[in-house]
């Protein structure tokens, strides 16, 4: 790119939090946080720094990752991927199932091997240092050894890592607690070496709207540790809720073969309000170096949404496209499932030109592997929508589109099947309690309702019949509200309901570290507590049984508005 050139902020937008990035020779590679997401750790590819190409998952196979149960803020957290004599090692953590572990690989393409947990590695946020004497060294964060005084006291600490083994070896021992007194969740550290000195970065002050990049330095890696007067060195804390760009922190640094030095970091940008629903994104700034210390973002110390460009040779990638007719053998790498797939649960071959989804029991409610396939939001004002086959063959089965931020909080535009009020059944399924397999009667009819969950049960907002078996579903956002319509083909949608809250899928109202994901779903759980009888009606599901049926999605189609 020419010096005159400019790139605009984030240079991965949506849920892409927790950057980690390492450069071999003249090319760039970037990965992520998934939490419970499947596959893990995206791992991109650039050569200029501002395009970047998604070319595989470290975690793509079961057998590396376990996300049973897992909560959507839960899982995997806080890679950091490093190169040493041609291998790259990428550490992680996957909190309630194995905790902190390495993965290596010859091309980061893949494959990644099985992970290698690491023992007597108590806390996340672990990172490998190479230094040049050929030791390796193992940093991560860890509650602070003698006890927590308060939620957060947690430390910045160093061992030894024996390559041939991958094993921890001789003394831990905690080098930081961060910039400020009484310092909450230092984390994220990577360890870097410059002109004979070692540099610590970490991130502070929790995920919210007090994170923040910090540094120290030291002249050996025992320490001691000397944090830079000025820290954070990084942090948009002091803006107020009303900055368009919230949340900075968890920096890692590269120099980019030219000499000049640059910073990946997560950040969220507000959208309709006082909300972030797209999650964390990785943003870049530049670095400079003063009196031994790194500057971030010089003139403004500020992330910006836009700086001139890095003096490398210009990239490009092919457009990508707005719409997905599923005509290929496999799935685009930019589909995600939630947790780890237990069974085949999608087939793009049964039927060419579509994505057939079998129904699971398993809902969207609940801490279980569903059949749903999503993508990431990475616009504030954007529209999806898709096509699909479908036909409810029970009270319990559904599919459709769905708007997903965790269990608790997310929309569901689907087709489903609204049962007759016939008093005896209704009474009949309201004392049993039992899954009802009911074979579909006269009485009973299609319907399209959009359904919401919002920290409670389901409730239905809106509801119609629909007498086809193909529905067009759409969904599209503007300033924070959002449009729900549907059809039998795409040029002749009805409105279902407009204005609807944006905000209900917002991190600020669900809580977590994951943004939201647009997908499609099939579903064949049960309503546990009876029937659906209007609009408002509030109902929830569970005591799900397998269903023969599918759902076939002929495209899906997403873009900015």
């Amino acid at each position: 790119m020419t010096e005159e050139a400019a790139y605009a902020n984030p240079i991965l937008s949506g849920f892409y939090p927790d950057p980690s990035i390492c450069r071999v020779g003249g090319d760039f590679y970037l990965v992520n946080s998934t939490f419970a997401y499947f596959p893990g750790i995206p791992v991109h590819r650039s050569r200029d720094l501002v395009h970047w190409e998604l070319i595989g998952h470290a975690l793509d196979r079961p057998s590396q990752l376990n996300l049973d149960g897992a909560g959507h803020s839960r899982g995997l957290f806080a890679p950091t991927i490093r190169h040493h004599e041609g291998t790259f090692y990428l550490t992680c953590t996957n909190v309630d199932a194995g905790g902190n572990f390495i993965v290596t690989a010859k091309d980061p393409a893949g494959p990644w091997s099985d992970p290698v947990w690491l023992e007597d590695a108590p806390g996340i946020d672990p990172s490998l240092f190479f230094d040049e004497d050929g030791r390796c060294w193992y940093c991560g964060t860890r509650p602070a050894p003698e006890g927590e005084r308060y939620p957060g006291n947690w430390e910045i600490w160093l061992r030894e890592l024996d390559l041939a083994t991958l094993r921890l070896t001789g003394e831990a021992r905690g080098i930081w607690r961060g910039a400020l007194r009484d310092c909450v969740w230092p984390e994220g550290p990577h360890l870097y070496k410059k002109d004979g000195r070692y540099y610590l970065l970490i991130a502070e002050g929790g995920t919210g709207a007090d994170h923040a990049v910090s540094v120290a330095r030291s002249d050996a890696l025992s320490g001691p540790w000397e944090g830079k007067p000025s820290n954070p060195i990084l942090t948009h804390r002091h803006l107020g809720s009303g900055a368009p760009i919230v949340n900075v922190g968890h920096g890692d640094l590269v120099e980019d073969g030219t000499g000049d030095w640059w910073m990946t970091l997560l950040a969220s940008r507000r959208f309709g309000g006082d909300f972030t629903v797209l999650g964390r994104e990785t943003f870049l700034v530049p670095v400079v170096w003063e009196d031994g210390w790194p500057v971030p973002s010089p003139g403004s110390g500020r992330v910006e949404t836009s700086y001139p460009a890095p003096r490398l040779p210009p990239d490009s990638l092919p457009a990508e496209s707005a719409c997905e007719h599923f005509e290929d053998p496999s799935l685009d790498p930019r589909w995600i499932f939630l947790r780890t797939p237990r069974s085949e649960f999608y087939s793009l071959s049964e039927r060419p030109g579509f994505l057939r989804l079998k129904l699971l029991p398993a809902t969207l409610r609940e801490n279980a592997a569903a059949s749903f396939v999503g993508r990431r939001l990475r616009h504030g004002e954007w529209q999806a929508r898709t096509s699909v086959e479908f036909v409810p063959a029970a009270d319990n089965e559904t599919a459709g589109l769905v708007l997903l931020q965790s269990n608790d909080f997310q929309y569901r535009l689907e087709l489903a099947r609204s049962p007759s009020l016939s008093p005896s059944r209704t009474a009949g399924r309201s004392q049993a309690r039992t899954p009802s397999r009911t074979v579909i009667s006269t009485a009973d009819r299609t319907v399209i309702r959009l359904v919401v969950a919002e920290g409670g049960a389901d409730r239905v907002i809106a509801e119609r019949p629909f007498p086809g078996d193909r529905a067009v579903l759409a969904v599209e956002s503007r300033s924070g509200e959002l449009c729900f319509r549907f059809g039998a083909t795409p040029g002749n949608l009805e409105l279902l309901a407009s204005g609807v809250d944006g905000s209900v899928v917002s991190t600020e109202r669900a809580g977590g570290f994951v943004g939201t994901v647009i997908g499609i779903f099939a579903s064949g759980d049960i309503f546990a507590s009876g029937d659906i009888f209007a609009s408002g009606d509030i109902f929830a599901s569970g005591d799900g049984f397998a269903s023969d049926n599918r759902a076939d999605f002929d495209w899906f189609e997403y873009g900015p508005l």
